[in-house]
């Protein structure tokens, strides 16, 4: 039986960040589908099916806060991990319907063990604080 590799959403404007997220994931043996907006993460998400997003906050147009809102709206079950260096959203109420929030940093440690636990634990969210 071919097992499934979990497939993640990475929604983020900066190039730079989806990039290093895409190669990073890959090699922790993700597959990993890049979306530059959060409207065409949204698209994308109505086309097909992740088993975890990583959602940065700070985009134009649509944030991540009302990206999420609508992740929640659409597709209750699916794990979200907000990925932001804006920490200040943290106490945002509809944050914390995320499955958790990691400060972005140069390492990304955090944030692989973060999609590591919440994927071993079926999608269940971590109380983070």
């Amino acid at each position: 039986m071919v097992q499934m590799r979990p497939n993640i959403l990475v929604m983020d404007d900066d190039p730079g960040i989806r990039n290093l997220l895409e190669v990073a994931l890959k090699q922790e043996g993700y597959d990993v589908q890049l979306a530059e907006s959060a409207m065409d993460g949204l698209e994308i998400l109505r086309r097909e099916t992740f088993h975890l997003v990583v959602l940065d906050i700070k985009m134009p147009g649509m944030d991540g806060i009302e990206a999420l809102g609508r992740i929640i709206g659409e597709q209750r079950g699916l794990p979200v991990v907000i990925h932001s260096s804006s920490v200040q959203h943290k106490d945002n109420y509809l944050a914390w319907s995320a499955a958790d929030f990691v400060v972005k940093t140069g390492d990304l440690n955090v944030l692989k063990e973060s999609i590591a636990r919440i994927l071993t634990n079926g999608g269940q969210a971590a109380a983070y604080g």
